[in-house]
């Protein structure tokens, strides 16, 4: 039972059996906490009072109490991490609280949560669950162990490391074990998967990381988990957030922006041929192991092996994506899918008459019958009648040595609503950039949201002061050849001038690649002393940690250093967006969304991809000004910004930084001292 401070008013009941202050009583008690007597300024360093923050837990404690949706744009700066734990730990009764990515999820357990909770000395149990990938398998390790199928010497050493890891860890979390990357390959081989965990049969149930990790969470008051978890859950019900979500009173989806996109991946279907080559992999090595006997296990995973291979190289570019009316119907791809399909079933007969012999030939058999009842599911016919809200589109993509079929809804909204439907609680969607020019709709209409109550509560920082937004003049069409080099032309006086302390964001990886080429290349010429930083050259983190530490570095990057990169500081002074983020033509999901609007009357471009432009474009400015004493440039090359009658849109949604198209502004920014 969770408990509130005496100098709370008096408490109602919910329906979960926990102590509620009724509507509008816990403001006071608010002010109180976040006020300058207030328990959280002892507790948090550089703790000050900010209204914004105060006002945002009002509203979340009301959502709480009246268990209700709330839609809540916190601007940078804001505190929104505070504003919604403290009510939450005080009357949220059994709480999950959803981020963007595993990172935030680690900062709220190992830093956020335990800082609120000592300071409100609120007696709450937290617990933080993870996808399975994420919990080392004894059964896998000790399979690792004996078979030693390594690819690399690497993968011995970091293989070491991990049975030495299994021996002191509690958790099992790979996140504790900084000696082997995140990324390593090695990790494949010594963690479950749904498909191919052996649940209650495996020796290990009992010391399973991963069951120990849901019973916490069962037990636990509040709950941490990642956006991904939640929907994977949703969509397959095998990562324990179902068994929580019966009995929660409160969920907070925290960069709730993401969530369109998260939700779409889950709630689609997808088949990669990579899922069949390693169900060839388990099939051979169990078929030796078990049933020698049983069959010629080479000669029945082969065809298999090859057609998926085949499959794949129906298409010789590297990356495709396309939607199936757009693939030939004069195109090997469906004749080599026709052959995938036998050559499973031919694999899948051999596995129904062999897999008595152990429990993980029946793995194999039930994960074969899965796969070819996905492939079988994958095909459309247009004239087929679909109900409402479950239109889908059927596409293609091919990456360097895989291939997927996905089936992707056209719409999240109807499946979302039914997911939030049954027992009443709160459910509160936050982050700092959910609304164009404080406007919900776009984001609300894609979670079925439309109509539930939403606020704005704008940054404490003086944007005026701290900052400008620079437009540079003279740059080609976005989509000229060499528009690239012309950005960097531009952009070079002024990184001379911020002395480094640069992110160059690209929207693609390709001006990526060439900004890293060029840049090497001018800063020795021109003998300029600023590290770079490229994506991809290190993981993410690592590279976060060296450009912070160089103080005068250059990070080129795209997507994944848009948002949830945080530099305060000197260390970064000077943003650079090469173009407005808009989604790639090509994207069939896209197309297909927009082609449903556009039938309705409705402007594609206007209602979708402008909108979904300006909240990714918010959060590549937002890496600017992180603290008070920040002061930056954002460089917007994008000439459509001001040539474009929606240009306005853009500019308008951007926080509000002094505006100037002349350089000389923007060097004299750099060279005079702050007043």
């Amino acid at each position: 039972m969770l408990t509130i401070p005496d100098n709370t008013p008096a408490a109602q009941q919910t329906g979960g059996g926990d102590l509620l202050p009724p509507p509008g009583v816990h403001d006071a008690e608010i002010e109180r906490l976040f006020g300058p007597g207030g328990p959280l300024s002892p507790a948090v360093g550089g703790f000050r009072p900010r209204q914004s923050q105060t006002e945002m837990a009002k509203a979340v404690a009301d959502a709480i109490a009246t268990q209700t949706t709330l839609l809540a744009e916190a601007g940078t700066g804001t505190g929104k991490t505070f504003a919604y734990l403290v009510p939450a730990l005080l009357w949220g009764g059994k709480t999950i609280v959803s981020t963007g990515t595993k990172n935030l999820q680690d900062q709220l357990f190992l830093r956020d949560i335990p800082t609120v909770r000592a300071a409100l000395q609120a007696p709450v149990s937290v617990a933080l669950l993870k996808g399975r990938a994420n919990y080392v398998c004894h059964y896998h390790l000790e399979r690792t162990l004996q078979n030693g199928r390594m690819t690399s010497r690497e993968d011995v050493g970091y293989l070491r490391e991990i049975s030495r890891f299994l021996k002191m860890t509690n958790s099992g979390d790979k996140a504790e074990l900084a000696q082997v990357p995140e990324n390593a390959m090695i990790w494949n081989l010594v963690t479950s998967t749904r498909e191919n965990c052996l649940g209650a049969e495996c020796q290990y149930y009992q010391d399973c990381f991963v069951m120990k990790a849901r019973k916490e969470a069962q037990q636990a008051d509040v709950v941490v988990v990642n956006h991904h978890l939640f929907f994977a859950d949703v969509a397959l019900k095998d990562t324990g957030v179902a068994e929580l979500l019966p009995s929660a009173n409160t969920i907070i989806f925290d960069e709730a922006h993401q969530l369109p996109d998260t939700a779409t991946l889950f709630f689609g279907d997808t088949f990669s041929t990579s899922q069949v080559l390693e169900l060839c992999r388990d099939v051979l090595a169990e078929g030796l192991a078990h049933a020698r006997d049983g069959a010629d296990w080479a000669k029945t995973v082969v065809p298999v092996e090859k057609a998926a291979r085949d499959l794949r190289l129906t298409f010789p570019q590297d990356i495709v994506r396309l939607s199936l009316p757009q693939i030939a119907p004069s195109s090997d791809f469906f004749p080599a899918l026709e052959t995938l399909k036998q050559a499973l079933d031919s694999m899948n007969a051999v596995l129904e008459t062999t897999a008595e012999r152990a429990e993980t030939l029946e793995q194999c058999r039930v994960r074969g019958f899965e796969l070819a009842e996905r492939l079988a599911a994958w095909k459309f016919d247009p004239k087929a009648k679909v109900k409402p809200g479950e239109e889908a589109v059927y596409w293609v993509e091919a990456f360097t040595s895989s291939l997927q079929l996905h089936k992707t809804p056209l719409s999240i909204a109807p499946i979302f609503n039914g997911q939030r439907e049954g027992v009443p609680r709160s459910w509160i969607f936050t982050s700092a950039t959910l609304a164009v020019k404080n406007n919900f709709d776009h984001f609300a209409e894609q979670m079925g949201l439309t109509g539930e109550p939403s606020r704005t509560w704008p940054s404490p920082f003086n944007y005026e002061q701290q900052g400008i937004l620079y437009v540079p003049t003279g740059l080609p069409d976005p989509n000229s050849m060499g528009y690239t080099d012309a950005v960097l032309d531009m952009a070079l006086p002024i990184i001379e001038a911020a002395g480094g302390r640069t992110f160059l964001l690209c929207t693609t990886l390709r001006a990526v690649k060439r900004a890293a080429e060029r840049l090497r290349d001018e800063f020795e010429k021109r003998g300029l002393p600023f590290p770079l930083f490229v994506q991809g050259d290190r993981g993410r983190t690592e590279l976060l940690d060296q450009f912070r530490k160089a103080g005068n570095g250059v990070l080129i990057g795209s997507q994944s250093f848009w948002e949830g990169v945080d530099v305060r500081g000197e260390a970064l002074s000077l943003v650079i967006i090469d173009k407005l983020p808009f989604a790639p033509p090509d994207d069939p999901v896209l197309s297909a969304r927009i082609e449903v609007m556009e039938k309705k009357g409705l402007n594609g471009f206007m209602h979708h991809t402008l909108p979904e432009a300006i909240i990714n474009l918010k959060q590549g400015a937002g890496r600017l000004i992180r603290d008070e004493g920040d002061r930056g440039v954002l460089m917007l090359c994008d000439p459509r910004v001001i040539s474009k009658p929606y240009g306005r849109r853009i500019w308008q949604s951007l926080p509000s930084f002094k505006r100037t198209r002349e350089r000389d502004v923007v060097i004299d920014f750099f060279t005079s001292k702050p007043e």
